[in-house]
């Protein structure tokens, strides 16, 4: 699988920080790390010595693991969070961890055919696939799974309007490229299918070839100057078609499914308004975007650990995100999760990445 250390701390601190540390301290943090995850309970010297059991220089007494656990607190790598409690990790020791000592296995040939099944894209439109595969990844993973998919500046290969009902109908773009999106459009009351023909017609012809944006401006001048050869319902449909793609909808569909998983760690108020602001940073999907702009750049699983961004450091979070792209290479928008800082991450990472992959190979 593809990851690639994402942080600034990698290249400066963690390097000399894993050559100063004892191959013994490796391994009571790494078990510290490891019990965390499983647990999310602080670690003491007593489970340690149970869980390390035998090393090279015998079984460690407590008090020699109580003073390594010095050693590593010392390094920021660990924190007590009450004095007569056992340690975990900081944000700064989970990077460590993750970049340095974890070890990243594949994934169960079960998780495989879940992601393969759940993405199968028959008969689906392509969000329809991304909403299903981001709620895999939250059953799978226990965590909040997420997508963002950014609008799209591809040149368009057919718009149509499709009656629905009384008052409703169906605005679907279809790009040179395949990819498909629909919206539900609010029409006048008793309009003739002839009118949605006609707006068809007219934008199809003004569109096709072209980015929507590059003929928007054409078609609203048109509109507004009456120079549009079209019947008063048409137009009508005609600007409610480009209202629902509307220049301040800019920041593609952002899909959040599972958000109760992040739910089960709280333990006080505190915790619950920090996820609230969390979900409603969400919402906003400009921190996502910069993200998505990172992991163009990186290509490759990214990892965001508690403090080290604005974002999920808000509430305590990490994230575990990739890109995913088109055979051309485009990046088209990117996957993950959003769980606890203690999420299992070699198992998470291997996941997300193959879901991408999957993704990128339904967008061909």
């Amino acid at each position: 699988m593809q990851y690639k250390p994402n942080s600034a701390l990698t290249s400066v601190q963690h390097r000399p920080v894993l050559s100063e540390m004892s191959a013994r301290s490796r391994d009571i943090f790494r078990t510290i790390v490891e019990a965390y995850v499983e647990t999310g309970e602080p670690v003491g010297s007593r489970t340690l010595s149970r869980r390390l059991g035998q090393l090279a220089g015998g079984q460690l007494s407590p008090a020699t693991i109580r003073n390594v656990m010095a050693d590593l607190e010392e390094l920021g790598l660990l924190f007590a969070p009450h004095t007569s409690a056992g340690r975990l990790p900081t944000d700064l020791g989970l990077r460590l961890f993750v970049d340095g000592l974890m070890e990243t296995g594949g994934l169960t040939e079960d998780d495989r055919a879940s992601i393969d099944g759940q993405c199968a894209a028959s008969g689906r439109s392509l969000p329809e696939v991304l909403d299903q595969a981001t709620l895999m990844l939250s059953g799978l993973s226990r965590c909040a799974g997420m997508v963002l998919a950014p609008k799209t500046d591809r040149p368009l290969k057919h718009i149509e309007f499709v009656h629905l009902g009384p008052g409703r109908a169906l605005v679907v773009m279809v790009t040179e490229g395949g990819m498909v999106e629909n919206r539900i459009i609010d029409v006048p009351l008793g309009l003739p299918s002839s009118a949605l023909v006609e707006a068809t017609n007219y934008l199809t012809t003004r569109l096709s070839g072209r980015t929507l944006v590059m003929g928007r401006d054409q078609i609203l001048g048109e509109l507004e100057g009456e120079r549009a050869v079209l019947d008063e319902l048409a137009k009508k449909v005609v600007a409610a078609g480009l209202a629902s793609w509307s220049r301040e909808d800019n920041t593609g569909a952002l899909i959040v499914r599972g958000q109760a998983h992040l739910l089960e760690d709280v333990t006080g108020i505190g915790d619950l308004e920090r996820l609230r602001s969390l979900f409603a940073a969400l919402e906003t999907k400009e921190q996502l975007l910069k993200l998505v702009e990172a992991a163009e750049v990186a290509d490759g699983v990214q990892i965001y650990i508690g403090a080290e961004n604005d974002l999920f450091g808000l509430a305590g979070c990490s994230a575990v995100i990739s890109p995913y792209r088109d055979s051309q290479r485009r990046l088209i928008g990117a996957i993950g999760v959003i769980g606890p800082s203690r999420i299992n991450y070699a198992r998470i990472i291997p996941m997300v990445d193959y879901t991408a992959k999957v993704i990128g190979r339904i967008l061909g």
